[in-house]
């Protein structure tokens, strides 16, 4: 089996039950908004890591950048200000968070042009870009091939794709465990990205790095309600969520998300072949 194989059916394999699935009281596929928002404004006011780094070196001299599943803009609008910007286009498929991220590219100073939809399947109608991002979007991503592709193509410098070391979902396992009794997959992971790429003939070079604590959420009890609709409980097992939370070692001052990109972080880039 290939790599690119091995990729696609470790992600298949994170389908929830359907016995669980169908007595679930909400959708478990919980789009915390709010934790876009705060962790672009948190990142907009002290960027830190190798991701940034990188497209700031990237950006030594002045250009274009395509961020590919932008959210609120954590990945790319900490560059504006700090990196010779010249223009800025975003791609995601959430219209409240592309809003958001015009709102904020604007009062950087820096009108954006956003696109919503999916990748690559806007691939045609993106205009390249000196640089391209894209942070945290890969564990959504079964076909890599096209969207690893389209990303190399729409770059005339550089890609800059950030990573979570460990399939993002991994933190709720103990979780699954205690309130359904069901173990839940370990990957993929960050290394069988690298390995797809290297199948797909990109030599790229990889950073890895860890991010800081900080508070995602804006209280614990936010924190708790999203754990909770993400492991198909019903609202009453909320107050058992928390103690579990608790149990894990969460600390209910710098509440974090359970289930996003976590603080173990690859970042890997790679030359662009875009005109």
């Amino acid at each position: 089996m290939t790599a690119l194989h091995r990729w696609a059916d470790a992600l298949a394999s994170w389908a929830i039950p359907p016995e669980i699935l169908a007595a679930a009281p909400e959708s478990p596929w919980v789009l915390p908004r709010q934790l876009f928002e705060r962790r672009a404004d948190a990142r907009i006011a002290a960027p830190t890591g190798a991701t940034h780094a990188a497209a700031r070196a990237a950006l030594a001299e002045p250009g274009s950048v395509l961020d590919v599943g932008a959210a609120a803009g954590a990945t790319s609008l900490p560059l504006l200000g700090r990196a010779p910007v010249r223009a800025l286009t975003a791609v995601d498929a959430d219209d409240e968070l592309l809003a958001g991220f015009a709102a904020r590219a604007a009062g950087l100073g820096l009108p954006a042009t956003v696109l919503s939809g999916r990748w690559p399947d806007l691939a045609d109608e993106t205009p390249s870009a000196d640089v391209v991002v894209c942070g945290n979007v890969v564990y959504n991503v079964a076909d890599l091939a096209p969207f690893v592709h389209a990303l190399t193509g729409h770059a005339r410098r550089r890609v800059i794709v950030e990573v979570a070391a460990a399939h993002p979902l991994t933190e709720l396992n103990p979780l699954w465990r205690r309130f359904h009794g069901i173990d839940r997959p370990a990957g993929p992971t960050a290394e069988d990205f690298l390995a797809t790429l290297g199948e797909l003939g990109i030599e790229p070079t990889v950073a890895r790095w860890r991010r800081h604590p900080e508070a995602e959420y804006a209280t614990f009890a936010e924190l708790a309600d999203v754990t909770r609709k993400r492991l198909c409980l019903p609202r009453e097992t909320e107050p058992e969520v928390s103690a579990a939370l608790r149990e894990l070692g969460v600390d209910p001052a710098l509440p974090p998300d359970l289930g996003s990109s976590g603080r173990e972080l690859v970042t890997v880039s790679w030359p662009g072949q875009g005109g």
